[in-house]
This record gives C-alpha cells, structure tokens and sequence, in this order.
C-alpha cells in the first residue's frame, strides 16, 4: 500500500460513512472508498435517485435518495461532501464530522500541492501552470474543479509529483488544511445566493491561505488583504505599481528590478488581464522551471474553450465565446480584448449582483448592448433609467438567447466583432456554463448555414 492507501485505511476506520452527493466526486470517492476503505457501513445520499444496478452498487450500500436526504447526516460518523451539495444545517448544528475529497487529499499530499481560487481566471491559471511543468518535464497532475477529482489522481502519485489544483468556494468552504503553493487570483461579488454577503464568500475563499505554514508561499492580488503570520505573501496587480509583482503594458515587473517581457505577439491568449494570469503563472512556475523553458512553453499554450474564445467569421462578424463571464469585472475586460467589438450580449439567471459598474462603463462604451433574460432585463432598466447613458438607442433587449444572436446578426457592423459575455450565471436556463457556450456556437453555425 502507499502513503495515500494506508491513509484512507486509517481514516475511515470502523467509522459509519456517508457520501453526499453522487456527480462526479462522489463517484470517485466511492471507488477509492470501496477499494481501500475500512469502514464500518457506507450509504450515499443525493437529491436524486441512483440506479444501483448502473452504478454497479452492491446491495450493502445504502441509498438515501429524494428530498429528505440531508435528513440522515447525523446518522453517520462522518460524511464526504460533495462541492455541489449546500448543506442544510451549519456545521455547529450537525454531529457527524463533514469531510470531502480535497481536505482528505490535501491531509496527505499537500506539501505537493498547487492551489489556485480566485472569482475569475482560475481554470486559466491552473491550465497555464500544468502546461508550462509538463513541457519543462516536471512531473506533474492537473486536478480539483477544472472537473478532474482529486482522488482521480491520487494512486499515481509519487515522491516527486506536483499537482496543480483548482479550487472553487465551495471546495475550500470548509477545509482546514492549505496547500504549500498558494494563489488567490481575486475576488468579485459572486455566489451571493449561497454566501449571502461577500464577507462569508471571502470567508470560504480564503481557506486557501489561512492554514499555511511556515515557509509556504501565497501569490495574491494586491487588493486583497491577507490575514496570515507564517505566509511569504506575494502581492501581485495590473494597477498597483508598489506591488512586489506589477505587470503593464505586456512586462512583468519584480521589486528587486527583474522584468520579463511577455510575448503578446506569439501567445494565443486575449486581453491585458491574461497578462497578469500570466505574471502569476510564471511566479509560480519559476519554483520549478527556469524562465527560458517558461517563455518556450507558455507560446503553445492554448486557451481553455468559452474564454473569449474566437468562433468563427459569420456575414463579415467575428464572433466570440466569453460564456464563462460571470461578473461585471470580466464582460468589461471582454470589451477592452476582443478586436473591434461592435456587439456585446448581457444577461443569464439574475443572482442579485450589482450591475452598476458594467452599466457606468457602457454609459461610454460606444457599442450595440443585447441584454437577454432576467439579469439582462435589469440591466436593460437601469440603462433606461440611467441620466448619463450616452445614446439609449444602441441597447436592445432579447428574451433568450437565441434571439439575441439573431439580432446581433443583423445590427453589428461588417468588419466587427460580436462578443458574448453575460456577466451573469447561465444556471436555470442552461445546464453550465459550458452548455451555453455551445448553444452560441451552434445558434453562430446556424447563421452561416443559412447564407
């Protein structure tokens, strides 16, 4: 057995345990579960039926399926969390222990351990740095919310292996352990439907630092103020020219006078603000690789899908897929990246955030504005009501988002650019972001079917 099995054994010994929740990580903690756990009994539990039969579930597991199934918790000696699962009761209400994939991970590897959080551009970071180690010949695993689960990867392990871990707010909500390697991108009024106030949204985010050690390192945006004795803290921005890592006008700047020039030229990435992805990435890289092998490998690096990604040239428009946008911050950096924008589409499942930067910067932004479902709607109202807003007449609205590409289609000027970038979540109209990203790729091929 290696370091992680004989871990699981001794961790889950003799104990009663329920897994919560049955997507992907719960799936995966069944396996490692089934294959090295000792357990005294084992029972998932979802909102959801589970099909045994399918899952290949023996009839000593039990199921706990339908609305009541939070009901149980306390039932159980300890309980895997699944990220995707609210609980319905704090953590001070609740008898067993709450545990997950990542804290159990983190116990055993995290000397090893890359972490990334931040609102936005995580997924970014997190696929920069794993490509630049696997082409400089680190040995190295990428894992954690980009979809891969962390005990997907952790057989493989050995002595010398790094990983590269993206984590949500809700994978470090209740983590008491922080990885050795810490990075917090930034952070936006975002989730406030589970948070409530950004205070208890920040609070689940900074787990990423808050239980370091000594000597460990956390590179974190200058705006944000850590709270942390033992951490070598790293101040990184674009605005901040005090910071000990400033990057402007495609150059990384160090405190002690060292630059490195991005090649903006060569890299297939958009926008100023994947300049300072890439100053973070290359912070953290250079703990591991030299930065020769890092300007090699971050040329043929390319961008994740739904990043401001181009999609094609339809009626002379060029179109672009920034569906991962979910705050005002990253539809005004979609407005200031993509070439000669014409047309930007606003809107998705309305979370209560406050639309009144993005609409401060519209006021002067000259370009055609679609808003389309609730959160657009009210955009689309505040724009009407603003006293400010110059030429009203270019904002339109679109119920869904098909009509919007429609329209879109027919008032963005030949030779420019029409961006999607809601700024909003796509949660009750579509499945992920992921799913509306590919409904705008295909209502843009329908376009140029019908030419």
């Amino acid at each position: 057995m290696n370091k992680f099995s004989e871990y699981i054994k001794e961790y889950t010994n003799g104990k009663k345990i329920c897994i919560l929740g049955f997507g992907r990580e719960g799936k995966s903690t069944y396996k490692i579960l089934e294959k090295y756990g000792t357990q005294a009994s084992l029972a998932i539990a979802d909102l959801n039926p589970i099909d045994r039969e399918a899952n290949g579930l023996p009839d000593s597991i039990e199921l706990i399926c339908g609305k009541e199934y939070q009901q149980c918790l306390d039932d159980f000696d300890m309980v895997f969390k699944s990220p995707g699962i609210v609980l319905e009761k704090s953590l001070s209400e609740l008898k067993c222990q709450i545990t997950c994939e990542t804290q159990v991970f983190f116990e055993v590897f995290r000397e090893k351990i890359i972490g990334i959080t931040g609102t936005k551009g995580k997924s970014t970071v997190t696929s920069i740095i794993y490509h630049v180690l696997d082409k400089s010949g680190v040995d190295c695993r990428i894992a954690g919310n980009i979809g891969i689960p962390v005990f997907d990867i952790a057989e493989g392990m050995t002595q010398g292996t790094v990983v590269v871990c993206e984590l949500s707010c809700h994978q470090l909500e209740y983590m008491t352990v922080s990885p050795r390697y810490a990075v917090f991108l930034n952070l936006y009024e975002e989730h406030l439907d589970h948070y409530g106030t950004m205070e208890n949204y920040y609070n689940a985010k900074k787990n990423i630092y808050l239980h370091q050690q000594r000597g460990d390192l956390l590179w974190i945006n200058s705006e944000i103020a850590p709270n942390c004795d033992n951490t070598e803290v790293i101040r990184v921005s674009n605005s901040d020219s005090e910071a000990d890592i400033y990057v402007a006008d495609g150059v990384v700047n160090y405190e002690n006078g060292r630059k490195y020039n991005i090649p903006v030229d060569d890299i297939k990435l958009l926008g100023v603000h994947n300049h300072y992805n890439i100053a973070i990435a290359l912070g953290v890289c250079s703990q591991f690789v030299d930065e020769a092998d890092f300007d090699k490998a971050v040329r043929t690096f390319d961008p994740l899908s739904h990043r401001l990604e181009y999609v094609d040239t339809v009626r002379g428009i060029r179109w672009y897929d920034d569906s991962i946008s979910t705050a005002c911050a990253t539809a005004i950096s979609a407005l200031q990246s993509v070439p000669s924008v014409g047309t930007i589409l606003i809107g998705g499942m309305d979370r209560g955030i406050d639309y009144t930067s993005l609409v401060d910067f519209l006021a002067d932004f000259e370009v055609q504005v679609i808003c389309m479902e609730a959160s657009g709607r009210r955009v689309y109202d505040m724009i009407q009501a603003s006293s400010s807003f110059n030429n009203k007449d270019r904002v339109h609205y679109a119920d869904h988002l098909e009509d919007a590409v429609k329209l879109a289609a027919e008032i963005t000027p030949e030779g420019m650019s029409c961006v999607m970038s809601p700024a909003a979540a796509s949660y009750g109209i579509f499945k992920n972001f992921e799913e509306r990203g590919d409904a705008f790729k295909k209502l843009v091929s329908e376009i140029k079917d019908k030419n």
